[in-house]
């Protein structure tokens, strides 16, 4: 079985999201079928055949999350000592050589990436062409846009 790499927050937002689908949304869910089916007739039952959808919904994230933490592999950037390369849950300061324009990303599973808050996965695009590289380091990658030139200022682990 394949690990998933992902931060411990990643892991722990993982964990708040299960609880709250196992503690509330499942429990709301059941009850508004409960209060459907008590409406009699099922094969006409617009709210029954939605409630039912959105339970099949929530067991399929329920299982999905339980098979990511089984699956979870934990990596603390902190404890990180990479020699300055760019890998899994570094912070990555990287300038757009087209835009002249500097940003900042920590490279994160597929479940924490986030835009608004500079967290791209592992996965997109710019994550895949920066691991390995280091500091002065320029790289190319292909983006629906085109191909994009990036240098790497610095990589931090925290």
């Amino acid at each position: 079985m394949a690990k998933i790499p992902m931060t411990r927050n990643g892991l722990e937002a993982l964990k708040v999201e299960l609880q709250n689908l196992k503690s509330v949304e499942r429990p709301k869910i059941i009850e508004a079928i409960a209060e459907a089916r008590a409406q009699g007739d099922l094969s006409e039952n617009a709210e029954y055949e939605s409630a039912k959808e959105r339970q099949g919904f929530i067991e399929g994230r329920i299982a999905e999350i339980e098979s990511k933490i089984s699956q979870a592999e934990v990596i603390d950037p902190a404890t990180l000592n990479a020699g300055g390369r760019c890998v899994f849950g570094a912070t990555v300061e990287v300038e757009d050589l087209d835009l002249e324009k500097q940003s900042t990303y920590q490279i994160v599973g597929d479940d924490e990436s986030s835009v608004k808050d500079n967290k791209i996965s592992i996965n997109s695009p710019l994550a895949k062409a920066l691991i390995g590289r280091e500091e002065g380091d320029v790289i190319e990658f292909e983006t629906p846009g085109g191909i994009k030139s990036y240098e790497v200022l610095k990589v931090a682990y925290i």
